[in-house]
């Protein structure tokens, strides 16, 4: 394992992170709301994104209009039995999302998740630094490489590991700032 390939990991665990987080309603209207959404269609699960069109009219509005009428009523139920809270309108055509502003009790729910999804991207960097560290000590045990470059190549990894945890802490901190700013 390499310094880029451990870099690479690392990198794909803090977009994970950022995934989750534009997945936390912050009380304006965004179609990332939608991205974990998937629906029954022709009895495969697939993602509303590549059904419909996804739209914000307005602060407090996300509209959703498939592109075959026929998947209206599945894409209302997925809405419906999906973690979001939000109860889809129908009329025909389109599908209206009413995004309600945040309780104060609700934000700090919100803030509390986006930690949860900030530790499990610290977890995953720290597993990608621990199978790095065990690599590099396996090739010293193996005489490939010396005592002084494994010492150097860990502190490499832990550098590396350094960054992207104050990664995912920046992306939390802004997160958090969005979902409580009123």
């Amino acid at each position: 394992m390499n310094k880029s390939e451990v870099e690479g990991l690392m990198q794909k665990a803090v977009e994970a992170t950022q995934r989750a987080f534009n997945a936390i309603r912050t009380g304006r209207a965004n179609a990332s709301l939608l991205d974990r959404i998937s629906v029954e269609y022709y009895g495969a699960d697939t993602p509303l994104k590549s059904l419909a069109n996804i739209n914000t009219p307005d602060a407090t509005t996300i509209a959703i209009q498939p592109f075959d009428m026929s998947s209206l009523g599945a894409i209302e139920r997925a809405i419906s039995m999906s973690d979001l809270g939000l109860t889809p309108n129908n009329d025909g055509k389109i599908i209206r999302l009413n995004i309600p502003p945040l309780t104060s009790e609700r934000r700090q729910e919100f803030v509390k998740i986006a930690g949860k999804y900030a530790e499990e991207g610290r977890v995953s960097v720290r597993n990608v630094r621990r199978d790095a560290i065990d690599a590099i000590r396996k090739q010293e045990k193996n005489s490939e490489i010396s005592e002084d470059e494994s010492r150097d190549l860990q502190g490499d990894v832990q550098k590396l590991t350094d960054k992207y945890t104050k990664k995912i802490d920046e992306l939390l901190a802004a997160k958090e700032k969005d979902i409580t700013t009123v």
